[in-house]
């Protein structure tokens, strides 16, 4: 009896490896049902029950990139980054947002995820490993992803925070990103479509922050607080913060995207909605927070 029970547990723990990518299939499924309903929507006043539905199905319209996100994803035993939970959070504002600008730090087993569900949007992933982001491509030439350099290191994060403190360049009423290179903490040399491109989300789940050589989240905090104060158009920038449970997330975190606009948090994910600078109460603070 042993030995069969200790087959079963290993076929139980072999099998729970499919679940997370059978459910985020379903959710780029769900999306897919969702967006076809939403455009069908004003004609549910006119028609009867029936012909609405007929109508949604006459509309459904999948992208290329979902169709193949969902055979990915319920064919692979491969486990995004962040868990069922975590992923729940940016999909309920993908929901209501998308299609968007959707900025996202970081390339990895969740992007292609992420762009199917932001169908018709622009979801943009801005790596730190030419070499991975070239890997990727050659299996899912449809991402859009950059190749990009940070010039900070985890072990300076102290030393930035006091920099950003004591740096005009870096205040949020004067703070800006292409070519600020007084600000350290300013990402510059980046794509044009960084800095050209209004964002309504981002994600911030790289570059790699367990090691004091490793790039840090610092500045990648640092100009999603200055892009999402900076913003133009109506409405908030919703920035969505991983790995807040280590220290340097969390204390640029607090020092930057601010407790007050903290909305929701599960699991090692922060979930934030910062207004633009019309908004707020004191635009011409030196301080974020």
């Amino acid at each position: 009896m042993k030995r069969e029970e200790t087959v079963k547990n290993r076929h139980f723990l072999a099998d729970k490896r499919w679940i997370i990518p059978i459910v985020i299939a379903v959710f780029i499924a769900g999306s897919i049902v969702i967006s076809s309903f939403v455009k069908t929507a004003d004609y549910s006043i006119l028609c009867s029950l029936a012909n609405t539905r007929f109508t949604a199905v006459n509309k459904y319209s999948a992208t290329p990139i979902q169709l193949q996100a969902i055979i990915h994803y319920a064919t692979s035993s491969v486990v995004p980054q962040q868990n069922i939970q975590e992923i729940s959070v940016t999909f309920d504002v993908l929901k209501k947002r998308s299609p968007c600008n959707f900025l996202v730090f970081g390339l990895g087993y969740d992007s292609l995820m992420w762009t199917a569900l932001n169908p018709n949007g622009n979801t943009i992933f801005l790596e730190e490993d030419q070499s991975w982001v070239q890997s990727v491509l050659k299996t899912a030439p449809s991402l859009r992803a950059h190749a990009v350099k940070y010039k900070t290191q985890l072990k300076e994060a102290d030393d930035l925070l006091t920099h950003y403190w004591s740096e005009p360049s870096c205040y949020p009423s004067k703070a800006y990103l292409r070519g600020n290179d007084k600000c350290r903490l300013a990402l510059t040399g980046f794509p044009d479509e960084y800095y050209d491109t209004e964002w309504d989300l981002i994600m911030i789940d790289a570059p790699r922050g367990w090691f004091p050589e490793a790039p840090g989240r610092m500045a990648a905090i640092f100009s999603a607080a200055v892009m999402a104060r900076n913003r133009k158009g109506s409405g908030v920038t919703h920035v969505f913060l991983h790995d807040v449970n280590r220290r340097v997330e969390k204390l640029f975190a607090e020092e930057l995207l601010c407790r007050k606009y903290l909305v929701k948090s599960v699991g090692r994910l922060w979930h934030f909605e910062i207004p633009p600078a019309s908004n707020m109460s004191s635009p011409d603070s030196d301080r974020f927070c």
